[in-house]
């Protein structure tokens, strides 16, 4: 049994005797993804009176990608974003039956992040939940107005490339050990390009966990946080697994009399 996860197209070899079970992936998968929403929304709700800027936000939850990866990635993947176990099932390297159970528990890290993010942040004099949360939005929910083609546009490109780093560090062909680092920089450079237009998700549990506690306009606007990242990572699998991924050519079996043959 075999489960193509974020190491590579190798996958990660799990004995029948349940080592490594789903349950324990699961669970990893619900941390990783708490860790990513806990960091990337607190740095921006927390340390806004510190001026991080978007550079700081975009920093953070590169760092906390990183962090997850190293942490967690020998156990479930860290995947801890539905759009990525979607773009890893595209490629080839993750089974299909695990894809729900995956993005379940990524929605509940997600929730409990943002909602470990409320209880702390609701404790200030003049919280205003309309306004906390970094919540991802278009139009006037914008952080400087983008329409909704815009918002669109701008997470499918960037999931396409964030997907596109995670497939090409993870190959079997790049040395190991080394694809956190990527990884957490592609996530930090498509925050520094996407914040303005989106508040950013490539993510699908990031943007639910806040939208959940905000409501209104936030749900009505969460289908294109889903649709626009999981519809990047679908054309980055594909992409990956038709066209970049390392192909052998079929062994050709030749008998000694057909070389004595050629040889006269």
């Amino acid at each position: 049994m075999a489960l193509y996860l974020i190491h590579g197209n190798d996958g990660v070899k799990l004995s029948r005797s349940g080592e490594m079970a789903l349950f324990k992936r699961l669970i990893a998968e619900l941390v990783g993804t708490f860790w990513l929403v806990f960091g990337g929304i607190g740095s921006a709700v927390f340390a806004t009176p510190l001026d991080i800027g978007a550079a700081g936000v975009a920093l953070a939850f590169g760092l906390t990608l990183l962090t997850m990866a190293y942490t967690i990635g020998h156990i479930s993947g860290c995947h801890i974003n539905p759009a990525v176990s979607v773009g890893l099932w595209v490629s080839g390297r993750f089974p299909l039956k695990e894809v729900v159970p995956y993005i379940v528990v990524q929605l509940i890290g997600g929730w409990m992040g943002a909602g470990l993010v409320y209880a702390i942040a609701s404790g200030r004099e003049g919280f205003e939940l309309a306004t906390s949360l970094a919540p991802n939005g278009y139009g006037i929910h914008s952080p400087e107005g983008y329409p909704l083609l815009s918002a669109l546009l701008v997470e499918i490109a960037l999931t396409f490339g964030f997907m596109l780093t995670i497939l090409g560090a993870t190959d079997k062909r790049v040395p190991k050990g080394f694809a956190p680092i990527p990884i957490g920089l592609a996530l930090t450079l498509v925050h520094l390009v996407g914040i303005p237009v989106t508040n950013m998700s490539v993510n699908p549990a990031r943007s639910t966990g806040p939208a959940l506690f905000l409501g209104g306009w936030a749900l009505s606007q969460l289908w294109l946080f889903w649709v626009a990242p999981i519809a990047g990572a679908f054309i980055a699998g594909l992409l990956y697994r038709f066209v970049f991924s390392e192909y052998e050519l079929p062994a050709v079996q030749v008998n000694r009399q057909d070389i004595n043959v050629a040889k006269k």
